[in-house]
């Protein structure tokens, strides 16, 4: 045999063991051992579970930037309807009514270890009810399904949250440790109840182990080669930031354009930066997602998960042409939401802006992004200025038992559902508790479809009743275990 036969010989043998290597990587990429599901069936009064969250939609707790649009009655009339619907929660829990809108309750535990916090806000967004089928603070009740702006987002949670104490309390239980119930009524409009409850904490060297706020759901068809339902606990959140590009010029009549006008110069560099996204990274909420859900896939996807040394080239490709959500959990991404101009047809703009919405991916940074920015668009001309941004959060801890507390929680109310850390595009309050806890996670308990999950903050908001009685669930199993 000459040299070339035993270098093919060579080459096909490396080959073959190139092959076995992905081979065997992916069948041993099985499913991880099953979350151990608590039994216990937890009844409630499922009756007044329905009735309180109707109540409260009836609020209209409406938060404005500017606040002379905002109604503090409906706000007053919310925080007043509470001890009614509650009784027994106000009995035993002490509140404490923070500067602002914040509401703080204290559950006092038997001993003195770290405090869980259950978050929600019940402020909502603006609707714009001629679009609606139903009006949006009614609280109308048809066909199983409650009608409302805020059932989602997110006075089922808080309604959660209240109804499983009242039921626990109601049953003698007390919590081990002390359980806090932080509720915001600026969290739509980034205002500072909730960096005002954390500020509290610290003041009073309270420690903090177990935070939940809302974020994840029981969702479907999320995941590439994954058919069952999917709970998705958020373990960080991307950071958020605002960019306005401008550009100025000497205006002057449409009949005789120059090149480059404003627009056209804006043009090119929304291009340039629609063109070159921003890096792909893979961080560790998106690589524990990968891990944990990628076990269930089919075998397509499976073999990518199981082999992402090899083929994070084919996934990064994959993300950029599709965008959507997989394009977001795995970098920044810029999306351009508004545009001004001139205000007359034929006249060249003497000025021309406009606006990106950027969510900051959790290695990157508001100036690693502005500077990315600036390189893209390579244009002195064009004034870059950000405003209204923040960092993306801190990274909860998965290894640990206030993880398994809540996955726990998830896997014995939705039985059969996939419980996974994974990495919260949105953003919410919870961000600020960073400061305080490894341990915060964000789920909003409900399993909602594409429909339900595009009426939040859209037209037609609205919750099946047997969410809000497993979101009662979710909480009692939670706090039996605080």
């Amino acid at each position: 045999m000459n040299e070339l036969h035993y270098a093919l010989i060579g080459l096909g043998a490396l080959i073959l063991i190139f092959v076995l290597v992905i081979l065997i990587r992916t069948f041993t990429f099985k499913p991880k051992d099953k979350v151990n599901i608590l039994t216990d069936d937890e009844p409630f009064d499922k009756e007044a579970s329905v009735n309180s969250l109707k109540e409260m939609v009836k609020c209209k707790t409406v938060s404005y930037y500017d606040s002379e649009l905002e109604d503090p009655r409906e706000f007053e009339k919310f925080v007043n309807l509470l001890p009614n619907l509650f009784p027994n929660v106000h009995k035993v829990c002490t509140l404490t009514k923070m500067p602002g809108r914040g509401l703080l309750y204290l559950w006092k535990g038997k001993e003195t270890g770290p405090a869980s916090v259950m978050m929600s806000h019940y402020d909502v967004v603006p609707a714009n009810e001629e679009f609606w089928e139903k009006p949006a603070f009614d609280g109308i009740i048809e066909e199983g399904v409650l009608w409302g702006r805020g059932t989602l987002d997110t006075k089922a949670t808080l309604n959660g949250v209240l109804s499983s104490a009242e039921e626990l309390i109601k049953r003698g239980f007390t919590p081990n440790n002390d359980v806090y119930f932080a509720f915001s009524g600026t969290e739509e409009i980034n205002g500072k109840d909730a960096p005002t409850i954390v500020d509290y904490f610290e003041q009073n060297n309270i420690e903090i182990g177990l935070v939940i706020d809302e974020g994840g759901a029981v969702v479907e068809g999320v995941f590439p080669g994954v058919s069952k339902p999917c709970g998705l606990i958020g373990i960080a959140e991307k950071g958020f930031l605002n960019v306005e590009y401008k550009i100025k010029s000497q205006g002057g009549h449409a009949s005789a354009p120059k090149p480059n006008s404003p627009i056209v110069s804006l043009s090119k560099a929304v291009l340039k930066v629609e063109e070159n996204p921003f890096k792909y990274h893979l961080t560790k909420p998106v690589n524990e997602m990968f891990d944990t859900l990628g076990r269930h896939s089919n075998f397509l996807y499976r073999m990518i998960f199981a082999n992402l040394w090899l083929f994070k080239g084919v996934l990064n490709g994959i993300a950029k042409k599709s965008g959507g959500e997989m394009n977001a959990l795995l970098r920044t991404t810029v999306a351009f939401t508004q545009a001004t101009g001139s205000d007359a047809p034929n006249v060249i703009p003497p000025e021309a802006k406009v606006v990106s919405n950027i969510r900051i991916n959790p290695l990157d940074t508001i100036d690693t992004v502005i500077a990315g920015l600036k390189e893209r668009i390579d244009n002195d001309k064009i004034e870059i200025t950000d405003f209204l941004g923040v960092n993306p959060s801190r990274i909860s801890e998965t290894n640990c038992e206030e993880f398994k507390k809540v996955e726990r929680a998830v896997a014995s109310t939705w039985k059969g559902t996939l419980v996974s850390p994974y990495l919260m595009v949105q953003c919410s309050d919870s961000r600020h508790y960073g400061r305080v806890s490894d341990k915060v996670y964000r789920f909003s308990a409900m399993a909602l479809t594409t429909e339900e999950r595009a009426s939040i903050h859209g037209n037609n908001e609205r919750i099946k009743i047997e969410n809000i009685h497993k979101a009662v669930e979710f909480y009692i199993r939670v706090l039996k275990q605080c």
